[in-house]
């Protein structure tokens, strides 16, 4: 019998993995550790035999019954494969010389510790704030991503002045970012909040849709980082113009979504 998850949305209803997902599971788990290691091992989403994390997933927090260390430890190290797959890579490689990002490091260093450390406080107990990784892996992992970009961006401007522009009087894109509160991407994890938040991203100006996109994916506004790569960058435009075109349709989704009027 497949284990249930026992996180529950703000409803109150449980999570529950996509119906592909536990079928799967049904047929897997009567197979041997070899047989599913071997399966687990496929990383080509294309071949029929591949298993997705979501199910690798379940295998490995399933493996805190076991007597012994050497199922978990199997199974283990294929997940973290993916999830650094996942991750930003800080090197890149100009075909003469290896570059490494210290930003894309400390988001690839805050995010895997993050994760490593929320599996073994679930190897010692259940803890459900593993369950959605077992609901939408990808997404579980863009907000691992999204989180750990948020804290090197605050390390990295930590002894930066917060202040107002002395020539417009407007604030500083530091004193703009910290003052922001609302945040669109928050409940992701919940059905009915996603679908409500996609039919709202469509009505806004095709601009505005393309920058909440990005920022849905994790991408910066901008970087001190020459390779990183922005929403500032990518759409050629100023950081106070993404900014702006931000700031408008975080408020017309606010209103959308909390039946406030603009």
């Amino acid at each position: 019998m497949i284990t249930p998850l026992r996180k529950r949305t703000l409803q109150g209803t449980l999570y529950k993995r996509d119906a592909k997902i536990e079928a799967l599971l049904v047929q897997l788990e009567p197979l041997s550790l070899a047989e599913i290691v071997e399966r687990c091992e496929i990383t080509d989403r294309s071949d029929l035999a591949y298993v997705p994390s979501e199910c690798l997933m379940y295998f490995v927090r399933a493996t805190r019954h076991d007597d012994s260390d050497r199922h978990f430890e199997r199974l283990y190290k294929i997940l973290l494969s993916r999830i650094l797959r996942a991750l930003p890579n800080p090197e890149t490689n100009d075909g003469e010389v290896i570059r490494v990002s210290s930003t894309k490091s400390r988001i690839r260093d805050v995010a895997f510790g993050r994760f490593t450390e929320a599996l073994a406080a679930d190897r010692q107990d259940y803890s459900d704030k593993l369950d959605y990784f077992e609901v939408r892996f990808d997404g579980a992992v863009a907000n691992l991503r999204r989180d750990a970009q948020e804290t090197a961006w605050r390390e990295e401007n930590r002894s930066t002045s917060l202040e107002y522009d002395p020539e417009t009087n407007e604030p500083s894109s530091e004193v703009e970012e910290a003052a922001g509160t609302f945040n669109p991407f928050e409940n992701l994890e919940e059905n009915d909040y996603r679908s409500r938040l996609d039919a709202a991203i469509d009505t806004l100006p095709p601009e505005q849709i393309r920058i909440i996109q990005m920022l849905r994916q994790g991408f910066l506004i901008d970087s001190k980082d020459p390779d990183a790569v922005t929403i500032a960058k990518t759409l050629k435009k100023s950081e106070k113009t993404i900014r702006l075109h931000r700031d408008r349709a975080f408020k017309a989704l606010r209103a959308a979504l909390l039946g406030e009027s603009e």
